[in-house]
């Protein structure tokens, strides 16, 4: 793919992005490829904010380096809200927010592991997740250092694989991996509890023998203490983060509205939603 161009190594580098930012970018992509999956980006903003902030590893701030961390977006409808983490660390260009989803835009509606940074091909739920297991037991039998984030959807978890995934990981020990939900309480279809009742996730998490912390997934303190308290665990056991969000979070129209899985953006709600995030006199 070479319209790709990796910046200098910088690993020094701040990195000077917020939420509301995160945003803007997702609905600059959404609006400029007349495309959807806005809010189920928006409910994993802060979780991508913190973890691309404070945890993963990119040695030489190069997405493939080999001695990196693994973030595996097992959610892949929610790729947007990783694309704008990805142009804040310079591995997208502005082009590439600009030609979302146009003829030859080589970034898709979905992860694609073909871009660098994304480390799987996603859509098919379930799937990533297990990857990311896959992944991390050959992390385990190297004995390497680095670690694999998954980011599955609540309504992700009616997929079998996710649970068989879960069982290999206890059983292998596999303590460099921690599942992240977003629990959002939303799937394209209707409420994880209309849809199938997912009960009391902790309680399921805990008896399949991880390391299970709940957290506000919006509260970026908050999330960035739970990962170091589940990595402090240790203790031979893979890790469950189970992250409360707001599908639609940060533009009022969109929270709690599932609408918004499916709704492609206007002029006038392109703006309203923009402006809604604290940058006034947006226009399109």
């Amino acid at each position: 793919m070479t319209n790709f161009v990796l910046p200098a190594a910088d690993a020094t580098a701040e990195l000077r992005f917020s939420p509301a930012r995160m945003r803007r970018t997702v609905l600059e992509m959404a609006y400029a490829g007349s495309t959807v999956h806005i809010a189920c980006a928006f409910s994993i903003i802060e979780l991508m904010t913190v973890l691309y902030r404070h945890h993963l590893r990119y040695p030489g701030n190069d997405p493939r380096a080999e001695g990196r961390d693994f973030l595996i977006l097992s959610k892949g409808h929610g790729v947007m809200a990783q694309y704008a983490c990805m142009r804040e660390l310079g591995w997208l260009k502005d082009s590439h927010v600009q030609g979302y989803f146009k003829d030859g835009s080589e970034l898709k509606g979905l992860s694609d592991s073909r871009v660098p940074g994304l480390e799987v091909t996603s859509g098919s739920l379930g799937h990533g997740f297990s990857v990311g297991v896959g992944i991390a037991m050959g992390l385990q039998r190297t004995r390497s250092d680095q670690k694999v984030y998954a980011i599955v959807g609540d309504g992700e978890l009616n997929e079998g694989p996710i649970w068989e995934g879960m069982l290999v990981a206890t059983h292998h020990k596999l303590d460099n991996l921690m599942l992240i939900v977003d629990k959002n309480g939303f799937q394209a279809m209707g409420t994880t509890d209309d849809v199938l009742a997912l009960g009391d996730l902790s309680a399921k998490f805990l008896s399949f023998g991880f390391e299970t912390l709940e957290v506000d997934g919006h509260d970026q303190a908050a999330v960035d203490t739970a990962i170091r308290g589940l990595w402090a665990t240790g203790a031979g056991k893979p890790k469950a983060l189970i992250a409360r969000t707001i599908k639609g979070k940060g533009v009022p129209f969109m929270e709690s509205d599932n609408r918004w899985h499916y709704t492609r953006l206007n002029p006038q709600t392109f703006a309203e939603a923009v402006n809604a995030l604290g940058f006034p006199g947006a226009t399109t």
